[in-house]
């Protein structure tokens, strides 16, 4: 669930406000604020592993 917000508030130009609106179609009931807090405690952890990944595959 955590993963999956954060996932798409990097992945798609959205706000934390419309990540609040669109999570509770998909069955999340989150506030914009926790999903600020996970972007920022799990954001840059799931950007350095994009980034290797794309590294490794760019280089192949």
């Amino acid at each position: 669930m955590i993963q999956h917000a954060v996932w798409l508030y990097f992945r798609f130009p959205l706000s934390l406000r419309n990540l609040e609106d669109m999570l509770p179609q998909r069955g999340i009931d989150v506030s914009y604020e926790a999903v600020g807090g996970w972007s920022f405690k799990f954001g840059l952890a799931n950007a350095g592993k994009l980034r290797r990944s794309h590294l490794r595959a760019s280089t192949c």
